[in-house]
């Protein structure tokens, strides 16, 4: 299939400079959640952007064999691709550097490609609720996780809703982290029909929020905490705590401009350890 490039978002004014300088702040503080993750680069250049998948998709990917590593895995159509991922702070820089804006990674990483190390659940609302509703979901799935005795924390996502991110011990496979996954989140479905789905026909999502358990498989990917988002503003992936999302009133509540408050945020005790907990799915029945 010939590969061609995506949408912009409303076609935002994206300084490769200003990402730059942002990257160069908070590279050290994203680096625990990329080191030696497989990810996909979305890249904004010349009015255009379009994602960097792996090496060869789109062959532009070449740029940056000099600047990162790759890791090869197979694809179900039994081809081998390369995949990016980063060890480095400054090579999360250089991919900056050649107009690379958001950073989406991997539930796993690289030495460990088929156990992933992290389950996210993606509130995606239907355009017409208000970022309340979306808080509302955000608290009951965090307490349905909590039902199960998972922790998991909240991430703005930088666009409409929330990712509700569970780290996990690199234990269990693919199809047991997706089953547990669609199989949390069609129970809370059928518990509040009027508020979840988890239907993909888009027409099916009116009124009620989407539980996107499909970025738990194998290639799929999610934004990473602190990534800059191509969108109107440059809003950032932002970690947030449970208690302090009542005061927040957007999923683009912090932007690039706010690089030194989310930088004392990172370092803030509550924060610091955001997004590390040493457990494992529960054994479905």
């Amino acid at each position: 299939m010939a590969w061609t490039p995506e949408p912009t978002y409303d076609k935002p004014d994206i300084s490769v400079r200003a990402t730059t300088l942002y990257y160069q702040i908070v590279a050290p503080v994203m680096l625990p959640f990329l080191d030696r993750r497989l990810l996909n680069l979305f890249r904004c250049r010349e009015g255009t952007c379009f994602f960097q998948r792996n090496r060869d998709h789109p062959p532009s990917g070449k740029e940056f064999d000099e600047i990162v590593h790759f890791a090869p895995v197979e694809q179900k159509n039994g081809r081998t691709e390369d995949y990016l991922y980063v060890e480095t702070a400054e090579e999360i820089i250089a991919c900056a550097k050649v107009q690379t804006v958001e950073f989406h990674g991997w539930g796993s990483r690289a030495g460990a490609v088929e156990t992933p190390d992290r389950l996210v659940i993606d509130l995606d609302p239907d355009p017409r609720l208000g970022f309340a509703a979306v808080k509302a979901a955000a608290h009951q799935v965090h307490r349905g996780f909590e039902a199960v005795g998972l922790d998991s924390f909240a991430l703005l996502s930088g666009g409409k809703g929330i990712h509700v991110v569970v780290p996990l011990e690199p234990v269990a496979g693919w199809d047991e982290v997706r089953a547990f996954a669609k199989s949390f989140c069609t129970a809370l479905a059928e518990a509040a029909p009027d508020r979840f789905t988890v239907a993909l026909p888009k027409p099916r999502r009116r009124g009620r929020i989407f539980l996107d358990f499909l970025r738990n498989q194998r290639t799929a990917t999610a934004i990473m905490p602190y990534s800059a988002r191509a969108r109107p503003g440059m809003p950032v992936a932002a970690p947030v705590e449970w208690d302090e999302l009542e005061g927040i009133d957007s999923a683009g509540a912090f932007t690039i401009a706010d690089t030194e408050l989310l930088m004392k945020r990172a370092k803030s005790r509550k924060l610091k350890t955001w997004g590390a907990a040493a457990q494992r799915v529960p054994t479905l029945r």
